[in-house]
């Protein structure tokens, strides 16, 4: 084992020691950085006009700032853009992560100076913590992938601007740059698949330890090599022994990964966002990720099931409960006040306080009042293959709600790696779990207002095409896996088998 693998042991297990102490303190941390945020919010524009100086507790808070979106605070954001000084945190921005805005084009999230180490710190973290439950560092050894944006970034008025993925690659430590892959030429690249073909080349003969990134990309990273070689990853990189990802639900994606990488490795999971790192795994024998509390965050809470109610409960971390699913709120040493950012979350674990993603509060499906929502569509498709030789490579799922004949139904687009022997047979056990799992969706197909799915089969390579034709493939871009609505379904019906 080389200097840097022994070291690295020592040095995970302090840090997650430092890291248990606060996650152990978990209300006491959160009044902390509530009463911080506050006071630093004070003296900005928007903390001045919610009189931020007279908020003495949350339920101060609570009065004074709404819940918002990114809309609700363009306003200030236009501002800062624009050049002005203390908007919504003090001085200026360091960076504006640009993401994709769905009513108004792209998004520009602000990170600062004080945010900005914490999406880094938790980063390292989550392979700091890996080390310190396995007592294995030697993947330091080996060579390290992130499949991610470009890091060429531009200048709006004196901040710099990019894809989060993009400004993280300008923070790798100088102890893993000789490590790191792929070349800053090649990550530079813009079109994705002349990217991957490029890093298949660079990477193909190297001893890779670590790959990270969002699944659904680095599947096809997996797919370009096996094909170049005719050999499953683990032959190829014999000393991969652990997948970093975050962004979607790993579940469907799980039995593909394994029959392209050729054995089982470790997964660690991630829940960065541009506007700010909220979680990572901390363990691999405990389900969620623990909720980063220390962070420049000061959470909040909203039951999914009232999001859309006049006045929905508002709550901090000491009122959470388990099993409810949430709309997570966020407020930021990046000066994001009120903030949804869409996700939904639910607790697996509250000492320590861990969490899974659940969907997207403007993913879920309800045409007919069944509030379907992400996890259960995730859950009922691994119910239905686990077991099986059955594999998936993407899906999503949109309700008909006017077929040509017969009851309405939920239809689901479903690109297969290896297809069922029975393609009925698999629908079946499908809604089976739905039904299960959703009383509402149950009494609608008892009650014979919904038939029950049907399942429609995408052609390989499909959901990429899908991707190219709307101008979001590759990067950080995904498929939303449910909608309440059928423009998705409408353009993937051309790619149909």
């Amino acid at each position: 084992m080389s200097i840097k693998a022994l070291l690295a042991i020592p040095f995970a297990k302090q840090v997650r020691k430092q890291v248990y102490k606060w996650a152990n303190k978990p209300h006491k941390t959160q009044e902390k950085m509530f009463q911080y945020l506050v006071s630093e919010g004070c003296k900005t524009a928007f903390g001045k006009d919610h009189d931020f100086i007279s908020i003495n507790s949350y339920a101060d808070f609570k009065k004074r700032v709404p819940v918002t979106d990114y809309e609700g605070l363009r306003t200030y954001v236009d501002r800062m853009v624009a050049g002005e000084q203390n908007v919504l945190w003090k001085g200026k921005p360091l960076y504006f992560a640009k993401t994709s805005g769905t009513t108004s084009g792209a998004k520009y999230i602000p990170i600062t100076k004080e945010s900005m180490p914490t999406h880094i710190k938790a980063a390292r973290n989550a392979l700091l913590f890996y080390i310190a439950e396995t007592k294995d560092a030697s993947f330091v050894n080996g060579k390290m992938i992130f499949l991610q944006g470009s890091p060429v970034l531009e200048d709006l008025n004196g901040v710099k601007l990019g894809r989060l993925s993009g400004i993280a690659a300008h923070y790798v430590p100088n102890y893993l740059l000789k490590n790191r892959l792929p070349s800053w030429k090649t990550n530079c690249i813009e079109d994705w698949d002349t990217k991957v073909d490029k890093i298949v080349e660079e990477t193909i003969n190297q001893d890779m330890s670590v790959i990270s990134g969002i699944p659904s990309w680095v599947q096809m990273y997996f797919e370009k090599l096996i094909a170049k070689t005719g050999k499953p990853i683990s032959e190829t990189f014999p000393n991969f022994n652990f997948f970093v990802y975050g962004g979607v639900n790993f579940e469907p994606y799980k039995n593909k990964f394994e029959a392209l990488i050729g054995k089982k490795v470790d997964y660690i999971e991630l829940y960065p966002a541009s506007e700010g790192f909220i979680a990572y795994q901390d363990t691999q024998t405990e389900k969620g990720m623990l909720l980063q509390l220390n962070s420049g965050i000061f959470y909040e809470f909203i039951p999914a099931a009232e999001f859309y109610d006049e006045n929905p409960t508002r709550i901090c971390l000491k009122d959470v409960k388990l099993g409810v699913n949430y709309v997570i709120i966020l407020n930021t040493s990046a000066g994001l006040w009120g903030y949804n950012i869409g996700d939904t979350v639910e607790f697996t674990s509250l000492k320590p306080y861990r969490i899974k993603v659940t969907g997207r509060i403007k993913h879920f499906i309800s045409a007919f009042g069944e509030h379907v929502i992400g996890k259960e569509v995730e859950k009922a498709l691994n119910d239905a293959i686990i077991g099986t030789k059955t594999t998936i490579s993407e899906f999503t799922v949109a309700p008909q709600v006017n077929p040509e004949s017969g009851l309405p139904y939920h239809e689901w687009f479903i690109e297969f790696e290896n297809e069922p022997e029975n393609l009925t047979e698999l629908a079946q056990k499908i809604d089976a779990s739905m039904q299960h799992q959703n009383v509402y969706y149950f009494d609608l197909i008892t009650g014979k207002i919904l038939q029950p799915l049907i399942i429609r089969k995408v052609k390989k390579g499909g959901f990429h095409e899908y991707m190219k034709s709307i101008g979001k493939f590759g990067g950080q871009n995904k498929i939303p896996q449910l909608s309440d609505n059928r423009k998705i379904a409408e353009v993937l019906k051309n790619f149909l088998v």
